[in-house]
């Protein structure tokens, strides 16, 4: 076992799924947090992650880790991922680690490699303005021989190197273009719309073998999921399962977890979408945790270990037979209008034998929310569900979606 993880962004669950495991940790995060930890005895080391660049200074970060005894990183949040990768580098002496942190942080380098491993992507280029979309929207066009007056291909445009929908745009037309894109759109990634059923998974690697493979159901992207997953997506395990590993072997993953996006086709093709290596979000963790029965955010830290044995996975994982008794979801509630001055929470939610409970906070006063959302913008909370029906489960997280619970 890790002599000490070194935990890379600030999350107090995983703290204390630490403090609940007894595994010896310290947590790297800004300055901001360091009263909090001394206030709770908890180890850190407080360093500045600003955004990676060539002035990154990760040996400093290794010498200020040094006391401790840290031999293991474990990225929490995207913005950490690759100084990550710079310390694991160090602590493994091999440079393909940092290498392969990249590929998780932008966008085209990990559709190229990607599709050089011979997963199904779509098409995509590097975009640097307006024009540069244009034209390869007329290029989709002509590859998917689009006759004149019929519907643009759909393009989607974003950041090479930000989390989830953040600055992620679908631009339907030309005009689309125009409208939705600004200059600090550029440069990004373009890609075609991929068809298919879109859903995650969350795979636990260890020694460059899938350990455990979670699915999760995306009822709306952005907005509900459940877990485990639906019979559709179950019934298609094992074909999904053999697509990840390939994605493993492909980016030479060897530890941790990945978050791979796919899209299942009609005809049982997967889609590559993108995928993560760090927690993901939509509560996905907890959510497998609940209904798997394990933890999942200290399998996730665990997991970075070359060192872990087989008995201290096997201690950590579900077993290999558990089959989930309940279904775990959530949705994540927007406010629907600009303006609104109350929480109101409707009697058919209390009485809904599904539901579990809520984090929907009232307002303090009249509240006003901004037209410039980054993504889908803060949701104000999420409603739990919990249920033996995956069918149910889905009618409810789309129910709930639309109610407005902000007025």
């Amino acid at each position: 076992m890790a002599k000490c993880f070194a935990l890379m962004g600030w999350s107090l669950p995983v703290i204390e799924s630490m403090e609940k495991l007894g595994k010896p940790y310290v947590v790297v995060s800004f300055p901001d947090f360091e009263p909090y930890a001394k206030e709770n005895n908890i180890p850190f080391v407080p360093y500045q992650l600003d955004e990676w660049s060539d002035t990154s200074n990760s040996l400093d970060l290794f010498e200020k880790l040094q006391p401790y005894g840290v031999d293991v990183a474990v990225p929490l949040f995207e913005e950490t991922v690759e100084w990550a990768g710079a310390l694991n580098s160090i602590y493994r002496g091999d440079p393909r680690v940092l290498n392969r942190a990249f590929l998780f942080r932008n966008k085209a380098m990990m559709k190229r490699k990607a599709l050089i491993g011979g997963l199904r992507v779509g098409l995509f280029e590097e975009v640097h303005n307006k024009e540069g979309v244009k034209a390869f929207m007329k290029r989709l066009n002509e590859a998917n021989l689009q006759l004149e007056g019929e519907e643009d291909s759909w393009v989607h445009i974003k950041p090479f190197a930000s989390a989830g929908t953040v600055g992620h745009r679908l631009l339907r037309s030309m005009s689309d273009i125009d409208e939705k894109c600004e200059d600090g759109d550029f440069p990004c990634l373009a890609e075609s719309h991929l068809p298919g059923r879109e859903f995650s998974c969350e795979a636990f690697i260890h020694k460059g073998k899938i350990r455990f493979l979670n699915i999760t159901e995306y009822v709306h992207l952005g907005y509900s999921n459940f877990i485990p997953e639906g019979h559709y997506l179950e019934s298609k395990r094992q074909l999904i399962h053999d697509h990840v590993q390939k994605l493993v072997d492909i980016f030479g993953i060897e530890y941790g977890m990945v978050h791979p996006e796919w899209f299942l086709t009609e005809n049982d093709e997967l889609n590559f979408g993108e995928t993560a290596c760090r927690i993901p979000g939509g509560h996905i963790l907890e959510l497998a945790s609940k209904s798997w029965e394990f933890d999942a955010l200290a399998a996730f830290v665990v997991c970075h270990d070359p060192n872990a044995t087989e008995e201290e996975l096997d201690a950590i994982f579900p077993p290999k037979d558990f089959k989930p008794k309940n279904y775990h979801g959530n949705v994540m509630i927007y406010p629907q209008k600009r303006q609104f001055s109350k929480l109101e929470i409707p009697e058919e939610l209390n009485n809904e034998p599904y539901f579990v409970d809520h984090t929907l906070v009232p307002p303090l006063s009249t509240q006003k929310i901004s037209d410039d959302r980054e993504g889908f913008g803060n949701h104000f909370g999420t409603i739990n569900f919990k249920g033996e029906d995956p069918d149910r489960m889905t009618e409810l997280l789309l129910h709930y979606e639309k109610v407005d619970f902000y007025v």
